[in-house]
């Protein structure tokens, strides 16, 4: 990893259906080797699904899930004199909705089940309703953060 200079910070454009910068980073983030039509496909038509199971705005219960399973702290390893401390640090925002949807939609391809349309719209639904993998997977990582926090004084 270089040390000499941060790369700059991208600026993601909104989705063309929903006009959404947030559909469109989960889009890039399920793409598999450039495929992006059928990344769109798959969260498009589980928006569909959602909207059709829940009644609700289907943007809504997205920005909803991605909202509950963002991390708010995280452990970092930090090594001092020879020993490995995991220190809890604060998520910035961004990072925190990355990891979010990165969760949403590890967990849901994990799942069970025919499609990844369906899986997906599961774990959405469930991540909106406070359970799932990214759920379980947040608060996981906020209590291996609250086991740590005697490492607090550790930050960089």
């Amino acid at each position: 990893m270089s040390r000499r200079n941060r790369a700059p910070k991208r600026p993601v454009p909104p989705d063309p259906v929903y006009n959404s910068r947030l559909i469109n980073m989960a889009i890039r983030r399920i793409m598999y080797s450039g495929k992006k039509s059928v990344a769109s496909g798959v969260l498009y038509d589980s928006l569909k699904v959602i909207e059709e199971r829940t009644g609700q705005d289907p943007l809504e219960v997205f920005e909803n899930a991605v909202r509950k399973a963002t991390p708010l702290v995280e452990v970092k390893a930090r090594r001092v004199g020879g020993a490995t401390y995991q220190v809890p640090m604060e998520v910035r925002t961004d990072r925190g909705v990355a990891l979010a949807l990165r969760w949403i939609i590890q967990y849901s391809r994990a799942r069970s089940g025919r499609s990844m349309v369906a899986k997906l719209a599961n774990e959405l639904m469930d991540a909106a309703n406070d359970t799932g993998g990214a759920i379980r997977k947040r608060e996981e990582t906020h209590r291996m953060a609250e086991a740590n926090k005697a490492f607090a004084h550790y930050r960089y």
